[in-house]
C-alpha cells in the first residue's frame, strides 16, 4: 500500500473504520486537523444478543458505508477530487468486517489513483492522543482497553511499537459484557456496571486478580469472569430477591 505522492501532499486525507460493529469515517486536514467524524453505531442491533454478531456487522457495513463516507465528505466541505490519501483500517478486527472497509477504500483509490494506507487500528489508538492539543515525548506507555484488546506497549517513536503485555484470554470489555449478560443488564453493559459500582461496597466480596504472577506485564481476565459469573449465580440460588 502506497504512501501520499508529493504530488497530493497538500490534499486531505480520507479515513475508513470498520473493525467490529461501527461504520466510521473521518476526513482530516495534515498534519492532524480533523475536519469531520461521522459514526454510524450498530448498539441496537447487537444489544438483542448480548454482545457483537459479526455476520450481522458486515451486512450493516454495507448498508452504511456509503452514506457515513458521503456525509463526512459533505461535512468537511470537500469532495473526491480534493482527497490525496485514503487510510483504512486492515486489521485487527472482524474479519468480515474489515472487508467492507478495505474492499470500499480499495475502490476509491484505484478509481480516483489515490494513494492507499492500511492502518493497525490497534497502533493507531496509541497515536489518537495527538489529536488533541498536547505535547508528549517518546518514549511514553500505552494502554490499549478497546473492544476485544487489552495491552500494554511502550512507543518509542512514530510507527515505533514494542507489546510489553496483553490479556492471555478474555479482554477486559468482553469479561465486562458477559458478567452484565449474566445479570441480565442491557449492551453494551461496560458503562453500567461501571455506574452501578460506584453505589456498592468495595469490600463485600473478594475476587482474584487479573494479573498474572509469572509474566507481570500479561493478564488474565477469564479467571476473575468466571468468579464473577459463579457468584452472581450462586447469589441468585442462595438470595433470589436480592439479584435480578
Amino acid at each position: 500500500m502506497a504512501f501520499m505522492s508529493s504530488r497530493n501532499k497538500d490534499k486531505f486525507i480520507l479515513g475508513i473504520e470498520t473493525s467490529c460493529d461501527e461504520t466510521a469515517a473521518s476526513v482530516l486536514r495534515p498534519p492532524k486537523e480533523v475536519l469531520s467524524d461521522v459514526v454510524s453505531s450498530q448498539i441496537d442491533v447487537h444489544s438483542h444478543y448480548g454482545g457483537v454478531v459479526p455476520e450481522l456487522a458486515s451486512r450493516h457495513h454495507l448498508k452504511n458505508i456509503v452514506w457515513v463516507v458521503d456525509k463526512a465528505l459533505r461535512d468537511a466541505s470537500v469532495g473526491l477530487d480534493d482527497i490525496g490519501c485514503v487510510a483504512v483500517t486492515q486489521g485487527p478486527g472482524l474479519v468480515g468486517a474489515l472487508v467492507v472497509g478495505l474492499s470500499f477504500g480499495k475502490a476509491i483509490s484505484a478509481t480516483r489513483g489515490l494513494a492507499l494506507v492500511g492502518v493497525n487500528h490497534v497502533h493507531a489508538h496509541l497515536h489518537a492522543i495527538f489529536l488533541e492539543d498536547v505535547h508528549i515525548q517518546y518514549p511514553y506507555i500505552g494502554v490499549i482497553v478497546s473492544g476485544g484488546h487489552t495491552a500494554i506497549y511502550i512507543v518509542r517513536g512514530e510507527l515505533d511499537y514494542e507489546l510489553l503485555g496483553q490479556t492471555r484470554d478474555d479482554a477486559a470489555g468482553e469479561a465486562f459484557d458477559k458478567v452484565a449478560k449474566v445479570l441480565g443488564l442491557p449492551y453494551p453493559g461496560g458503562p453500567i456496571i461501571g455506574k452501578l459500582a460506584t453505589q456498592g461496597d468495595p469490600n463485600r466480596f473478594h475476587f482474584p486478580r487479573a494479573r498474572l504472577r509469572a509474566t507481570p506485564y500479561d493478564f488474565s481476565f477469564s479467571g476473575l469472569k468466571t468468579s464473577v459469573i459463579n457468584t452472581i449465580r450462586s447469589l441468585q440460588q442462595s438470595s433470589p430477591g436480592d439479584m435480578p
